[in-house]
Formats: structure tokens, C-alpha cells, sequence
């Protein structure tokens, strides 16, 4: 379980957060799981979602391009170890812009409060990924989309990463083939973004993952804990 001021992981019957003091109210062993209800009648919105994604990085394109540029680096050094914790961090940075909350830098390290079940999402995301590129190009893509809000369930509801990724596919399976096409798309500009002179990534990569933070607010909404918990 985590804490849902400060996302530190917490021992079961705590009655505490070890980080940042917030009291829990009751033993984690008595804790319900968390219960979430996908909506239904879900469509992918692809350029809608990459529109706003966009409208959002210009207008601190400064700062976005800095932080693609030390998410690649890291990701880099240490590929699907750090990962999921930086797509946590990246999204909290575009959750902030979203709300209008002040933003800062530090935030691309927030996501390491949620380092484990990060951790254990990217690395059986990838192992998926890749089983299903295996078999062909198509399933390996099917479950690339599939998984694509599991950082952001990690980080909103609190779930842990096996649930996150239910939680995700319960979305995507409304709409495999929409959601597809968002992947694709975003790997698209992904491409364009390199073939700009390799410089575009670093504005590429913030766009995919503010539509991605656009189309979970959109599709299921952000909790009230975590909002009150953004500027903590």
C-alpha cells in the first residue's frame, strides 16, 4: 500500500506515513483494496489527446525540452530500472500544468516515491511487449496500447503495478484498435521528432506524455487525494 499524500510505500498497520507524517486513519491490514469501476463506452480520441499534449508543452517548452532531455539520459543509463519512477515524475509535472499548479523541475524525481511497483510495471510491460512483438508486429503494439496509463493508475489511485495494469487494459480493451492508433501515433512523432535532427525528441516525448495525462483525466479523472497532494 501506499501513502496517498506523499505516494511512500507503507507497512502494513501503520497507523502513519513513515515520510510524511500523514496520519492513515486505520491499519493498513484492514485496509480495503482499492476498488475502481472502469467507465464504459470508451474511444480513443487520438488527436484531440496529441493536440492538448501539445498545447500544454509549448507553453513551457523550455522546461519540457530539459526535462525529456534528462528523462532520455537516465532511461538510457539504466534502461526499465528507472524507467517507470521517471514516467511517474514526468507525469506529476504535466498533472501540475494541467491544474495550474506551480511546477518545478524536482518533479521529474517524485515518481521514485513510487519506485517498486514502477519498477515491476516497466519491466513486465517490456517483458509483454516484446513476447508479443515476437508473434508479430500487431500484439506487440496491441500491448504496448494496452498498458499505456498504468504509470498514471500507480500514481493516482495508489494501486499496485499488477493492479495498474488491469486497470489500464480495462480502458483499452473498449477500444483496441482507437487506442492502437494512439500508440502509433505517438511513436510517429516520436520518429519525426528524430529526424528532426535528433532535437525534436526531446519536444516529441513531453507531447506523447502530456496526451497521455490528457486522456486519463479525460477517461477516469484525477483523484481528489493526489490533487490536494501536488504541491506537498
Amino acid at each position: 500500500m501506499f501513502c496517498h499524500h506523499c505516494g511512500t510505500q507503507i507497512e502494513a498497520g501503520s497507523a502513519f506515513c513513515p515520510n510524511c507524517g500523514q496520519t492513515l486513519g486505520i491499519g493498513l491490514e484492514s485496509a480495503p483494496v482499492v476498488i475502481w469501476n472502469p467507465p464504459t463506452g470508451v474511444h480513443s480520441r487520438t488527436g484531440h489527446w496529441i493536440g492538448a499534449g501539445w498545447d500544454i508543452v509549448k507553453e513551457d517548452l523550455g522546461t519540457f525540452f530539459l526535462l525529456a532531455l534528462v528523462f532520455s539520459v537516465l532511461n538510457s543509463a539504466l534502461p526499465l530500472i528507472l524507467q517507470g519512477p521517471l514516467f511517474i515524475g514526468f507525469h506529476i509535472f504535466c498533472i501540475k500544468k494541467l491544474l495550474g499548479r506551480r511546477t518545478e523541475f524536482a518533479d521529474l524525481f517524485k515518481g521514485f516515491n513510487f519506485f517498486v511497483p514502477a519498477l515491476v510495471a516497466s519491466l513486465l510491460i517490456g517483458l509483454f511487449t516484446f513476447a508479443g512483438s515476437l508473434l508479430c508486429i500487431i500484439p506487440g503494439l496491441v500491448i504496448g496500447a494496452m498498458y499505456k496509463f498504468t504509470y498514471l493508475f500507480i500514481l493516482d489511485k495508489r494501486m499496485d503495478f499488477w493492479q495498474a495494469m488491469q486497470a489500464s487494459h480495462a480502458i483499452v480493451k473498449q477500444d483496441y484498435f482507437g487506442f492502437t492508433m494512439f500508440l502509433l501515433a505517438m511513436i510517429g512523432i516520436i520518429i519525426l521528432g528524430a529526424i528532426c535532427l535528433v532535437v525534436g525528441v526531446f519536444v516529441a516525448i513531453p507531447v506523447t506524455i502530456a496526451a497521455i495525462t490528457v486522456a486519463y483525466r479525460e477517461i477516469v479523472g484525477f483523484d481528489e487525494r493526489t490533487v490536494a497532494a501536488l504541491d506537498s
